[in-house]
């Protein structure tokens, strides 16, 4: 993940908790010790990278989708369409695990949530990319490109 990512990412997440009025203690405390304001303060400073799978149980303790943590999600509050990219699971399936964990985990829980198991395609939105960039440590644009390589997402694709 790129330092000046890093940074408007936890820059998000320190305004969601300010919204919410809490200090990283009483996050602490609220969470029963599931969240140390330790991790949390380094998650904002843009000093430790952030898992998808935290990102979205941060989203859930803090009670907002996911996209409101994400920096890039303002566009899409202007109405402006967001682009839907077509992951090939097939050829997901075929990759190595140590390629493709990250996002056969992240599609599999999309599929469980949508009740969507038709195992040949399945869409996505550019911010789901820019939160899998966060676990591959990449910018969406070199993900993109990685799994446009992979076979996973089809040639051409190009992310803003």
């Amino acid at each position: 993940m790129s330092d000046s990512y890093a940074h408007a990412l936890g820059a998000r997440l320190r305004a969601i908790r300010v919204q919410q009025g809490l200090s990283l203690h009483a996050v602490e405390q609220k969470s029963e010790g599931q969240w140390k304001a330790v991790v949390i303060g380094s998650y904002e400073r843009g000093d430790r990278a952030v898992t998808v799978a935290k990102l979205a149980d941060l989203a859930d303790f803090y009670g907002v989708p996911i996209a409101e943590l994400l920096p890039e999600h303002r566009a899409g509050r202007r109405g402006i369409p967001t682009p839907k990219l077509m992951i090939d699971l097939q050829k997901l399936a075929d990759l190595p695990p140590d390629k493709a964990g990250p996002l056969a985990r992240y599609a599999a829980a999309i599929q469980s949530q949508r009740g969507d198991y038709n195992g040949k395609v399945l869409t996505i939105r550019t911010e789901d990319l820019r939160s899998l960039a966060v676990i591959y440590d990449m910018t969406p644009t070199e993900l993109a490109g990685q799994l446009v390589s992979w076979g996973v997402l089809p040639e051409g694709t190009e992310i803003d």
